[in-house]
């Protein structure tokens, strides 16, 4: 491993991810001690500031973002000591070269470059910072999705990067990665003995992935309209879940190993057609309901006009591979939902023949299932089959839960945000946790066929009241199999 980058360049540091997470992150590895020596922020915007008056809007943002027993004035002023502001434009030739000063005699110790910024501009930025002679071997650069709206824009803006920076200069981020319940699911498959057997088509019924949002628009509505939940959760959050659930076992813990592998169950996803979206696919977009007890609009009144952007998608996908043959992946996520909630359930066939079912009443057996929930809660829970205590000749048997409440195992670590460990690796040169340019193409040739496939069908959305799991035809896409959604 290459030492850890020493300065960490920002552009979008006054936009909303960089006050909600990426300062909050920065501010804990700081005061854990993770940061390299004499390590410096460079933070980058279009505002005019100063250095005085952004540490002024970081040191005022940070309680908003942290727990109040992690904030500490002290680390707090520390973090801004360690930061300065620097006004960039893309194109303005003369404040890159002022950024360039900002870092001179620093780039033989690694720069790490993250882009908070709209897609528009990664290439632009990019090319400003080659122009002023920032761009080194020892340059990494970070990225923010969504990377494109489809396959030709994402070799685009791939391109773009690519022809500045190799390959293992480039991290893709995927915030859901960075979760370690996520990341959990690595181990759980692999560091037991007991599930990887039982990982296929030969055990395995059905697989359901639920990424589920309480929130509406949220102030989003010049990006989401035309993008909608197909392109906006499932071809980044819920695909990269997909793969490291259907991946095979890599040869090793390293990036190039891991990534293989779910590049690999990437392609595998079936693509749709005109005919298969029609059953295959579910588009839905919120109305006027309750959301946790309070009265909440619809899209079409948030946005101020009407629009065919789904805010809900349900998909019934394939992977067709030896180990996953017929096995359907249930995937959904939608805006407005009951909960917010983001899981995972695998249900695994029943058992060949029960010894338990007498006088025609059948077996009392119900299959096993594995929840693993990533949010709020992090948990993995097995259901199984366990005897009811009693003195009755006829055994009778009940569903019983196994729990491994992350939350309580590890009562004495805490709960980290997932950007730290994304820092931390981007810092330290360690792509694991980041998504490769194949993996990015691999993903948006599925999503692309379901858009194509919606397009030709003129399939249109769905309305469901705010506060549901979806329009009904969500319900009727798992149930004509004979199975049922885990709300």
């Amino acid at each position: 491993m290459t030492e850890p980058s020493a300065t960490f360049l920002l552009f979008g540091a006054t936009g909303d991810l960089a006050h909600r997470m990426i300062f909050p992150s920065l501010y804990n590895l700081l005061a854990d001690g993770l940061l390299p020596d004499d390590f410096l922020v460079v933070a980058s915007g279009r505002s005019d500031l100063s250095d005085e008056a952004f540490r002024a809007d970081i040191r005022a943002s940070l309680p908003k973002f942290l727990p109040a027993d992690r904030h500490d004035a002290a680390v707090a002023d520390r973090l801004c000591a360690i930061i300065c502001y620097q006004p960039v434009e893309a194109g303005n030739a003369d404040q890159f070269a002022a950024l360039a000063r900002r870092v001179e005699g620093r780039l033989d110790r690694g720069l790490a470059v993250y882009l908070s910024t709209p897609p528009s501009l990664f290439a632009p930025t990019a090319q400003g910072l080659a122009q002023a002679g920032i761009i080194t071997p020892k340059t990494r650069i970070a990225m923010e999705k969504p990377i494109g709206k489809d396959l030709a824009s994402s070799k685009q803006v791939n391109d773009g990067i690519g022809a500045l920076f190799a390959e293992d200069q480039i991290f893709r981020v995927d915030h859901y990665l960075g979760k370690e319940t996520v990341q959990n699911l690595l181990a759980l498959r692999f560091g037991n003995v007991m599930f990887e057997p039982l990982w296929n088509a030969s055990a395995i019924d059905h697989v359901q992935i639920t990424v589920g949002e309480t929130v509406g628009l949220e102030g989003r509505v010049s990006y989401y309209d035309g993008v909608g939940a197909l392109r906006d959760m499932v071809q980044n959050h819920v695909l990269q879940i997909l793969s490291i659930i259907a991946m095979e076992p890599p040869a090793r813990m390293d990036p190039t190993s891991v990534r293989d592998e779910k590049v690999k169950a990437l392609r595998s996803l079936r693509p749709m057609t005109a005919e298969t979206v029609k059953t295959h696919s579910v588009r839905g977009q919120y109305t006027p309901g309750a959301v946790g007890g309070q009265i909440v609009t619809g899209y079409a009144d948030e946005l101020g006009k009407p629009s065919d952007t789904e805010t809900f998608v349900a998909l019934k996908a394939h992977i067709d591979n030896w180990r996953w043959q017929g096995v359907p992946f249930y995937l959904r996520t939608g805006k407005r939902m009951p909960a917010r909630q983001s899981e995972i359930l695998i249900q695994f066939k029943p058992v060949r023949h029960s010894i338990f079912g007498r006088d025609g009443h059948g077996s009392g057996l119900e299959p096993n299932t594995l929840i693993i929930r990533l949010q709020p809660e992090e948990y993995i829970r097995l259901l199984i089959m366990s005897k009811r205590p009693g003195l009755e000749r006829q055994v009778h048997l009940d569903e019983v839960s196994l729990d491994v409440s992350l939350t309580a195992a590890f009562a004495g670590q805490r709960r980290r945000i997932a950007y730290e460990r994304l820092l931390l690796d981007l810092l330290a040169g360690d792509q694991t946790l980041f998504v490769r340019r194949d993996e990015v193409e691999a993903q948006w040739t599925w999503i692309d066929s379901i858009i194509d496939g919606w397009k030709a069908a003129g399939m249109k959305v769905s309305p469901y009241a705010s506060g549901n799991w979806g329009p009904s035809s969500a319900i009727a896409l798992i149930e004509r199999d004979g199975a049922s959604w885990h709300d």
